[in-house]
């Protein structure tokens, strides 16, 4: 610690110490109280507590007290030194302390971060010596320096003050932590920031690794334009410190007892880091580039070189470290929500409460970090309970310019790239490019902070782009400045090469042998990163290649032993004597005790909660996130109950077993790409765990489209990336409008193909029952999409029995369940979810005895041999009748229509029954949704052709608009 706390034993608050000369002295004190009162002397500690000082307060009490302190001096004494108490001697002192402390706030604003030069940087004037009374003719006088490090001197003369702020603060490094509210980390910050910068150094060894990691990184850039010059691979020319930055932080983690480092990034230098940094092979990256696939072997689409994700192990002195580039498409920062929730999965899976063995390292771009929403949920996961990963470093690849965008103001409204950062108050440097020892220095500080703090850090890498957007872009034609000055520019490695000539460390024949060396190895398609040792893997490495191969005709057994459910149910029902549940929750555990003993139907919140329970004495975890998934939006689960006295959680799923795997559901931040892409990673490494996003209604996954579209629907087929990702989906027409009504199955079922997914439309709780069982139980791991339900959460027909989950599995497709003789049906009505039970009442209502009523539980994959059964067992019937209450354009008529003919003769008709076509998912009028509903469920149960069902709809919602 510095020199105040070994001298604050001695001083006193009454002595003159109080003089405002002493003002950083005393601040310093003040700040070792603030961090830990018991740090001071008593009488300094009785002394600031008399100021009512609190945590993380402003060093406005003490000021105040100070200036009091020199309006009380008398006036008239005789002059003194510099270190005197006169007033004239205390005004100056006071001024050279918020001199030092606007510094360190704003000294960024001037330092030199632009390798390029053109960064406009005018000195504010805040920094000039007349903003603080001060002038020339007190350069050579001595002041308190307010330093809490031995490698600042406690007095120096204000030009030496000065002069070690400008290296300090204004050099090629901007430090940015004056907005860290915590006063431990900032001032650990402040001394490591200071301290580092007086004596930063490192060893020729490293200096000379980071000359070969640096000509490494421009080495396969120029092979790349040689070899393969019309190809684009998105070049880290400009960027080049990227390369000795990460290989550090994978070196500096390892010692650091890091086993485990998640990398997400977007295109720039990827192909770069996925040779010179995790080691991937030269010689299959040139194949790549090459087109050289043999098809015949592919699976799936595959994906463009600059998407891929690559695996290694790598040796660092403390040991083997994972490394693992995680697959990205090219929604740019969309993988970093996915890298946050894999991270926090091999947490878990090591006991790694604090983050202290798995990190993730997250690359940005600029201008994605400074523009796109995803980037700031997912900063809010960082410290949220449920998505917790001990924090991220965060490094972004600031080119200075987004794609065209020529001018900054057109790229964000903020003065920095990286200020949405400051939202978490993540200290954040900003590193000119150029300077490869102030990027490793950062670099290292960064890590530091991260695992001592266990919170996130942004390092700004301020650089350029060589090339342009990519190989094939002129980027002159929008950036004529820039352009003429890069240019111009000598590359990194060649200005740190002559640095390390000028310094002694390196001949300049030395430079160039490193230049050949890597050439060779690059020619020679040998790897270029050599502590790589490729896929080792450890005792937490998981073995997915069971679940490779999908075989979906095997009917899983699902079903439960009666006396277990029975067993569950109890302690499902049972919470501490002194616990008081709400008088509505206290209802539903009593109604659950009835259904448990067998006196009352199985509603879906309990025949769910059993499933979950099941599989936990089964060995599998289980995970929920979501807006309301504790209690459940519709007052349904109450996985969590509340102690309405204390407010304390009990949450019976938890306590079923002394020693039993994990259950988790949480409440989760308003979000839904980042959540649902945080629980994409989370299930894509671990696969023995249900892990499920619910939505709050089925439409609030459009917030989250890029999730489904490039990684859930298409993530296997593009990088054979498994993932049991389930998706709970509130969808039912209840006259709650437009966005309370559709999950938007048309979309999801547009996505299937070459059975990538699952989507289902259960109907009963049995069903909920099975089904979710089934996504465990079943040898493989494709991602589950549900449409659950909303009113039929307690629709009385809508229930189960005990009995209905001891045996059988989930049913694709549920015949036809009232007393009926097959051949006496000459119409056969197919549908899914709710609209079966609308159809159903008023067939029972109306006595009609022609009609059957099918439920397609399953859309895809599509039950087809199921559903021809079905057609057979009806052979008098001719008219097959699709309904749905979704519009015609959506729902799911026009993806499976093909389906539903295909085993149909000439002599069947199959007709449509729902909504007419609609841009909106549903009307917001419940009148008109009451005459659509009835008049959708008519013309399934009697019209003689899709055209007249769909006039009947039409004509209802006419008349009904006039009515209104």
């Amino acid at each position: 610690m510095s020199d105040s706390k070994i001298d604050s034993g001695r001083a006193s608050p009454q002595n003159s110490l109080l003089g405002a000369e002493n003002a950083p002295y005393i601040e310093s004190l003040y700040e070792d109280y603030l961090s830990d009162p018991s740090s001071v002397a008593p009488k300094w500690r009785e002394y600031f507590a008399g100021l009512k000082a609190s945590g993380d307060t402003a060093h406005v009490p003490i000021r105040e007290a100070l200036a009091q302190r020199a309006r009380e001096v008398r006036p008239g004494a005789a002059p003194a030194s510099a270190g005197a108490s006169t007033p004239d001697a205390s005004v100056k002192q006071a001024a050279v302390a918020r001199l030092v402390q606007v510094y360190s706030n704003r000294g960024h604003l001037v330092a030199d971060i632009d390798p390029l030069g053109l960064m406009r940087r005018p000195v504010p004037e805040v920094l000039e010596l007349k903003h603080f009374g001060l002038s020339n003719a007190d350069l050579d006088t001595e002041f308190y320096t307010g330093s809490r490090t031995e490698a600042i001197p406690k007095r120096m003369k204000l030009r030496d003050i000065i002069a070690q702020l400008k290296q300090i603060y204004c050099g090629t490094i901007g430090a940015e932590f004056a907005h860290v509210s915590n006063s431990a980390e900032r001032l650990w910050l402040q001394d490591r920031f200071q301290a580092g910068r007086i004596r930063s150094g490192f060893s020729t060894d490293e200096k000379k690794t980071f000359l070969q990691q640096l000509t490494a990184a421009e080495g396969l850039e120029l092979y790349f334009a040689t070899k393969y010059p019309a190809q684009k691979r998105f070049s880290l020319e400009g960027g080049e410190a990227l390369i000795p930055m990460l290989d550090d932080l994978i070196q500096q983690g390892g010692q650091n007892g890091v086993e485990e480092m998640i990398i997400g990034m977007a295109h720039r230098g990827r192909l770069n880091v996925l040779v010179n940094v995790v080691g991937k092979s030269p010689q299959v990256m040139f194949s790549e580039f090459e087109g050289t696939y043999d098809t015949n072997h592919m699976q799936g689409s595959g994906d463009v070189k600059y998407h891929k994700g690559f695996s290694t192990d790598i040796r660092t002195p403390g040991g083997n470290v994972h490394v693992a580039l995680a697959f990205n498409p090219s929604h740019l920062e969309v993988v970093s929500p996915v890298v946050e929730g894999s991270v926090r999965s091999r947490q878990l899976r090591r006991n790694d409460e604090q983050g202290d063995k798995v990190i993730p390292i997250l690359l940005h771009g600029d201008a994605a970090f400074a523009g796109q929403g995803v980037v700031m949920e997912t900063l809010q996961l960082s410290q949220a309970r449920g998505f917790y990963t001990g924090g991220s470093v965060h490094i972004i690849i600031n080119n200075q310019v987004g794609f065209t965008i020529s001018k900054p103001e057109d790229a964000r409204s903020t003065l920095y790239c990286s200020d949405v950062a400051k939202i978490i108050e993540a200290p954040i440097f900003h590193v000119n490019g150029d300077d490869p020892e102030a990027v490793l220095f950062v670099t290292r500080l960064a890590l530091d902070y991260r695992m001592k703090f266990h919170k996130d850090v942004v390092i700004d890498l301020v650089c350029y782009r060589r090339r342009g957007h990519n190989e094939a872009d002129e980027p002159a034609a929008t950036q004529p400045v820039m352009y003429q000055q890069i240019r111009q520019q000598s590359t990194t490695r060649q200005r740190y090469a002559e640095k390390l000539v000028g310094e002694g460390v390196i001949k300049m024949s030395d430079a160039d042998a490193m230049v050949e060396s890597y050439r060779r190895t690059l020619d020679e398609g040998k790897s270029t990163v050599k502590h790589a040792l490729g896929m080792i893997g450890n005792k937490h490495t998981v073995d997915w290649t069971k679940f490779h191969r999908a075989d979906w005709s095997e009917q899983v057994p699902t079903g439960v032993r009666i006396e277990k459910l029975r067993e569950l149910g109890e302690k499902l029902t049972t919470f501490p004597s002194n616990f008081m549940l709400h008088r509505q929750v206290a209802n539903i555990v009593q109604t659950r005790e009835k259904m448990n003993a067998g006196q009352a139907p199985l509603d879906w919140g309990y025949a769910e909660t059993l499933a979950y329970a099941s599989l936990l004495t089964e060995g599998y975890e289980v995970r929920i996130t979501g807006q309301d998934s504790g209690r459940g939006t519709f007052f349904h689960r109450h996985a969590v109950w509340h102690d309405q006295n204390t407010g304390d959680s009990y949450i019976p799923l938890e306590n079923l077993a002394s020693s039993q795997p994990r259950f988790t559901v949480i409440d989760s931040l308003l979000s839904e790409e980042a959540v649902m892409g945080f629980e994409y990673g989370f299930s894509t490494t671990e696969p023995n765990c249900l892990t499920i996003w619910e939505g709050q209604f089925g439409d609030f996954a459009n917030g989250a489209q890029v999730i489904i579209d490039q990684f859930i629907s298409s993530g296997e087929a593009k990088w054979g990336r498994l993932c049991g990702l389930t998706l709970f989906l509130p969808h039912g027409y209840e006259g709650q409008g437009p966005e309370h009504s559709s999950a938007r199955l048309e979309r999801f079922l547009q996505l299937c193909a070459e059975h990538n997914m699952q989507v289902v439309v259960p109907s009963t709780p049995a069903q909920m029952f099975h089904m979710l069982r089934r996504q465990m139980l079943q040898n493989f791991r494709k991602p589950l999409i549900v449409m659950t339900p909303k009113s039929l959460l307690r629709h009385k027909l809508s229930v189960s029995s005990l009995e209905d989950l001891t045996r059988g599995s989930f049913r694709n497709i549920i015949d036809e369940v009232d007393d009926i003789q097959p051949s006496k049906i000459t119409r056969v009505v197919f549908c899914s979810g709710k609209v079966y039970f609308d159809l159903l009442d008023s067939r029972r209502s109306d006595a009609i005895h022609n009609v059957a009523i099918v439920r397609v539980e399953q859309l895809y994959p599509f039950p087809a041999e199921e559903y021809a059964a079905i057609v057979r067992k009806y052979s008098n019937a001719r008219e097959i009748v699709w309904c749905q209450e979704e519009p015609q354009n959506q729902g799911g008529w026009y993806q499976i229509r093909h389906r539903l003919h295909e085993p149909l003769s000439a002599d069947h008709q199959l007709l449509y029954a729902g909504r007419a076509p609609a841009a909106a998912p549903a009307t917001g009028i419940f009148k008109v949704h009451v005459e659509q509903q009835q008049g959708l469920v008519d013309a399934a149960l009697r019209s003689t052709s899709t055209e007249e069902s769909l006039r009947q709809t039409t004509r209802l919602k006419a008349a009904a608009n006039r009515k209104n």
